[in-house]
């Protein structure tokens, strides 16, 4: 059954390590069927309620699924194999536009808020029993969240958006539980949703963001968890505009008892107005990341959302890391406060190479989407064709692989490394290797 492998152990955890391990090495691929309990049990000359213990270790950790009779088998994309490895590494000569990474050169200087950052210390040192949100930062934080019209709530720091969503996601949600995602998607949320043992419900989503039609399919068949990313949505650049919001809040407010979870890491990088969801459920959460405007290695993000969400988050933070170091934070707050990224020139330093991009695949008519954001999607009809035709050709993208449950195919391009003289090969490029456009192609 398992093709030479041999699950090995005497524990639950031994058992368990065994087999995420194999999953991890490739040893055991997805889909593979892994012995019923008894037999398993039999072989390895333990209880079978070890085996069963283990195989709930693994269902819990994402690893694999169980079906009652059908047996248990490991899952099409297990936790223990990351989206991330999904990828094309570019050779010598080969220009790169798969990693999803901002313009450098649009970033700001940092050195004088880490220089403010350091003096503030200097003068008041950080120690244990402080508050865990620098004074200044939250009031930053909140003065930009009321402007874009976010509901009141708590300000919380976290290091990064998925290490928000994670807590978030863990203070409500049990292993088993449903959680509705984009699909195409981020891809280290489609990895952390059954790293959690939680399962993955997709949504369609066009150029305004999730179909309200998939969201309202996904809701009636039990989910406890939306995630919507409000605008440069990763891969596709969609972005919720003012009539796809009404229709999402009028799914969601019939059903207040789910958990709603926005991301809006396209915040300083987009020009387009924010239209929150958040209130229109009784648990919500609401998540900025620094990462695009600011720097990846900042690794900061502000949340808020309702009392409770956010209590249960901060509290479980206190017995880990125990706060987002406060140098950090100040280092933030330096930045908003002096203005440091002038937002208007860097949503249209990304929009006219975005823009640009899509309507020369248009004039050589290839489909592709880029509402905001930093990136491009290309429906095609042959992922790894045309991502092994393009690396022939001289450009690295992101295989669609990485960012899809059950939607249509694709390929992923980063503006972000390009220039003007680069636009028109670049289309041309891609035209020649995606060949015709799939009948259904993206939403």
């Amino acid at each position: 059954m398992l093709e030479g492998y041999r699950i090995v152990g005497r524990r639950a955890a031994e058992i368990a390590a065994s087999v995420e391990s194999a999953v991890g090495s490739g040893e055991l691929p997805p889909g593979q069927l892994l012995p019923p309990m008894r037999q398993l049990a039999t072989d390895l000359g333990v209880n079978p309620n070890t085996v069963a213990a283990a195989y709930r270790i693994l269902r819990d950790r994402g690893v694999i699924e169980t079906a009652g009779r059908r047996g248990s088998r490991v899952l099409s994309r297990p936790a223990s194999t990351a989206r991330g490895s999904i990828r094309v590494e570019a050779p010598p000569g080969v220009r790169d536009v798969s990693e999803g990474n901002p313009d450098p050169e649009l970033l700001p200087d940092l050195r004088e808020a880490l220089a403010a950052a350091a003096s503030h210390h200097a003068e008041r040192p950080g120690l244990y029993g402080q508050a865990p949100v620098d004074a200044d930062f939250a009031r930053l934080a909140r003065a930009g969240l009321d402007m874009d019209g976010v509901p009141d709530g708590p300000v919380a720091v976290t290091s990064g958006s998925l290490d928000a969503i994670e807590r978030v996601l863990a203070a409500h949600l049990r292993p088993g539980d449903a959680v509705a995602v984009e699909d195409p998607g981020w891809g280290s949320l489609l990895d952390l949703v059954p790293a959690l043992g939680l399962r993955a419900v997709p949504m369609g989503v066009d150029d305004d963001g999730p179909l309200p039609g998939d969201l309202e399919r996904a809701l009636r068949a039990g989910v406890r968890a939306v995630v919507v990313t409000d605008r440069a949505q990763n891969p596709t650049g969609a972005a919720v505009g003012a009539h796809r919001a009404e229709e999402l809040r009028a799914v969601l407010a019939a059903h207040p008892g789910v958990l709603l979870i926005e991301d809006d890491h396209g915040h300083a990088i987009v020009g387009m107005h924010l239209y929150p969801l958040a209130g229109v459920t009784d648990s919500w959460a609401f998540v900025r990341s620094t990462a695009k405007a600011y720097g990846p290695d900042l690794r900061l993000a502000v949340l808020t959302g309702d009392a409770t969400t956010v209590d249960r988050v901060m509290g479980r933070q206190r017995l880990g890391p125990g706060w987002v170091s406060r140098l950090l934070q100040r280092t933030a707050a330096h930045l908003w406060a002096s203005g440091a990224v002038d937002v208007p020139v860097v949503a249209r330093a990304y929009g006219e190479r975005r823009d640009a991009l899509v309507q020369a695949l248009a004039a050589r008519g290839v489909e592709a989407h880029g509402r905001s954001g930093m990136n491009v999607w290309v429906p095609v009809a042959d992922e790894t064709g045309a991502v092994a035709r393009l690396l022939h050709a001289g450009w690295a993208v992101a295989p669609g692989a990485r960012f899809r449950l059950s939607a249509p195919q694709g390929v992923r391009v980063t503006v972000s490394p390009l220039t003007a003289a680069d636009i028109g090969p670049l289309a041309d490029a891609i035209a020649s290797a995606v060949g015709p456009a799939p009948a259904r192609a993206y939403g």
